[in-house]
C-alpha cells in the first residue's frame, strides 16, 4: 500500500459517513485522489511519500500534466475540487498547516454546445411520425410538431391542459421554470395538427376518463415525460436519424432554425422564457457556423 493512501482511506471514509456524500461521489473522489498519489508518486523520482511535502508547485504540475494528458477542463475542474476537498481535510487534521490547492484557479468550464437537428432532419422526423395510424402514433406527430412549434420543454409539454391552447388565436400557453408563464405563437401546422387531434385522436385515448390533461397516455391519464422520450427515439430511427435525440434536441433545434432564419436574439430569448439572454447566446455559435456554411456555398471566391 502507498504510504499516502491512509489519508486517502480516512478522508472517504470521513466523506461517506461525517459529510453524507453519495456513494457515487466519494467513488468519484477514491479515483481523483488515487490518479493524484499516482502522480506524487513518480513527480520529481518518486520521493514525495508524505502529503507534507505536496506545494502549490507541486498542484500546478498537476494541473500541467492533466492537461498534457488532454483532460477537458470539466474533468480538470473535477479533480481539483476533490484534491482541494481533501486538502482542507488534511489542514483540519492538522496533518497539514495549509491547503497548497486552496488558491489553485480552477479551469472554466466552456458551455457544451448543444445537439440540434437540420431542419431536413426535422422534417423527415415529422413525416415519419405523421404515416402512423394508431391514436398513439398520432398523438406522438401532433406533441412532436407542437413541441417544434413552440420550443417547449418536455415537462413544459406534457403539462399542458387541453385549455392551455388557444386556436383561434394560435398560441399555447405555457408554464415554465420560475413558475413564469409565457404565450408562445403557433404556425399553422401546429394549430391544425392539434385541431385534428383533439377532435379524432383525444376522445379515443381519453377512455372514457375525464381529465384536462391535453397529451394523454393509453390508460386515458397525463403522459409522461419518460413515456414521451422513449416515443420520440423510436420515432427518430424510423426516421434514420442517427445521431443523439433527447426532447430537448428539438428546443434546441427550435431556437437555432429561428436564429438562422433571421429571428433577433432577444426574440428568442422571450419564446424560450430564459431569464437571461446569456442563456440563449449559446445559439449564437451554431448560427454563426451556418453563417459561415453559407458564406464557403454562396461566395464565388470561397
Amino acid at each position: 500500500m502507498s504510504t499516502l493512501q491512509p489519508e486517502i482511506d480516512a478522508f472517504l471514509h470521513y466523506a461517506a459517513v461525517e459529510r453524507g456524500m453519495s456513494a457515487n461521489t466519494v467513488a468519484a473522489y477514491r479515483n481523483d485522489l488515487a490518479g493524484f498519489a499516482e502522480f506524487l508518486g513518480s513527480h520529481d523520482g518518486g520521493d514525495l511519500k508524505d502529503w507534507r511535502n505536496v506545494s502549490a508547485v507541486t498542484v500546478n504540475s498537476l494541473l500541467a500534466d492533466m492537461s498534457d494528458r488532454g483532460y477537458s477542463a470539466s474533468t480538470r475542474s473535477r479533480k481539483i475540487a476533490a484534491l482541494r476537498s481533501f486538502m482542507k481535510y488534511l489542514v483540519e487534521e492538522r496533518v497539514l498547516d495549509e491547503n497548497p490547492a486552496e488558491h489553485i484557479r480552477t479551469p472554466r468550464a466552456g458551455r457544451p454546445v448543444p445537439d440540434v437537428l437540420s431542419d431536413i432532419d426535422v422534417g423527415a422526423l415529422l413525416e415519419t411520425a405523421a404515416a402512423g395510424s394508431a391514436p398513439e402514433d398520432r398523438r406522438d406527430h401532433v406533441m412532436i410538431e407542437l413541441m417544434y412549434a413552440a420550443g417547449l420543454r418536455v415537462s413544459e409539454l406534457v403539462s399542458l391542459d387541453v385549455g392551455d391552447v388557444n386556436l383561434a388565436g394560435a398560441t399555447v400557453r405555457t408554464i415554465g421554470k420560475g413558475s413564469k408563464e409565457r404565450i408562445v405563437p403557433l404556425h399553422d401546422f401546429a394549430v391544425d395538427a392539434v385541431e385534428s387531434y383533439l377532435q379524432g385522436v383525444r376522445p379515443l385515448l381519453a377512455n372514457e376518463k375525464r381529465t384536462d390533461a391535453l397529451f394523454l397516455g393509453r390508460r386515458g391519464g397525463r403522459l409522461s415525460r419518460q413515456a414521451f422520450w422513449q416515443r420520440l427515439k423510436r420515432a427518430a430511427v424510423k426516421a434514420g436519424i442517427t445521431g443523439h435525440i433527447t426532447p430537448h434536441t428539438l428546443r434546441h433545434s427550435f431556437a437555432t432554425h429561428l436564429l438562422q432564419g433571421g429571428a433577433s436574439l432577444r426574440h428568442v430569448q422571450e419564446l424560450l422564457g430564459h431569464s437571461s439572454i446569456s442563456t440563449t447566446q449559446i445559439y449564437t455559435h451554431l448560427t454563426s457556423e451556418h453563417v459561415r456554411t453559407e458564406y464557403d456555398r454562396a461566395h464565388p471566391r470561397a
